[in-house]
């Protein structure tokens, strides 16, 4: 007979949704629903209450972003509990300045530093909590005037990258799990900040599906993040531009198929 395990399951801070509190619990109690129904015991908390000591735990799936859920994850992950995602690729696409250094230092296609059509602006040591961390600039000088504004707000961490023209595409994946699916904003109108309106009505350019897979996989590869989703921008030309990489989304587009692929992958 197979031994019942138990499986933690913690929710995002609320201060990391904007927008999406309710999407993001929601993904998380789809998994924990797909879990029971596999015979786990399945226990959901957030990240800000008071987490449970004394019971025997064989697996931790996390959407949590503080410094504190990721230091004590980081120990139980030492300790050799499986825990997903990993704490310090969670850490990683929390600090976009770091992450993006590494994917253009290891050639993975991301917007180039300057261009002829626009700036954006993101908070650097942080995800983006607020529309203020994500910010649009027309030319250079207004960008200048924008980091200065940033700064005076005690955002000193700034990533600066130019605007591309194209396509926005949302995509979400699960490693090991053959899960892969993409969206165009553009055509449901699913916002969070609005500032994907800026790419205009999805042009539907022909890409290579594979292609993108690839840069996905490659990101996630780089990131040790399992579970994660991403935002890019497919060009007249089909040329693919990794413009975002998150861990966790809220895969509220294709919430059932996900959480199925995440619970059948550590089912298994």
């Amino acid at each position: 007979m197979r031994k019942v395990k138990t499986v933690l399951l913690i929710g995002r801070a609320c201060r990391f949704s904007p927008h999406s509190e309710a999407k993001d619990e929601a993904i998380l109690r789809e998994v924990g629903r797909q879990l029971s129904e596999k015979g786990w015991q399945t226990i959901i908390i957030n990240e800000e209450e008071v987490w449970p000591t004394s019971l025997h735990i064989d697996l931790c799936l996390s959407m949590g972003r503080l410094p504190s859920t990721l230091h004590r994850l980081a120990q139980w992950q030492a300790e050799g509990m499986r825990v997903i995602n990993n704490p310090q690729g969670v850490e990683l696409c929390c600090h976009r300045l770091r992450l993006f250094n590494l994917l253009e230092r290891q050639e993975v296609s991301v917007p180039p530093a300057k261009g002829d059509d626009g700036y954006w602006l993101k908070r650097g040591d942080g995800v983006a909590e607020t529309c203020n961390d994500v910010v649009f600039a027309a030319n250079e000088k207004e960008m200048l005037i924008q980091q200065q504004s940033m700064r005076q707000r005690g955002i000193n961490k700034i990533y600066v990258c130019a605007h591309l023209k194209g396509d926005l595409l949302k995509f979400y994946g699960v490693e090991h799990a053959h899960f892969f699916s993409y969206f165009y904003p553009g055509d449901d109108g699913q916002w969070k900040f609005d500032d994907e309106k800026r790419n205009g009505v999805p042009q539907h350019y022909a890409f290579n599906i594979e292609q993108l897979k690839a840069l996905a996989h490659r990101a996630a590869e780089l990131t040790g993040i399992d579970v994660y989703g991403g935002d890019c921008i497919v060009d007249e030309k089909g040329q693919i531009s990794l413009i975002d990489f998150n861990d966790w989304p809220s895969f509220s587009r294709c919430r059932e198929e996900a959480a199925k692929a995440i619970a059948e992958m550590l089912d298994n």
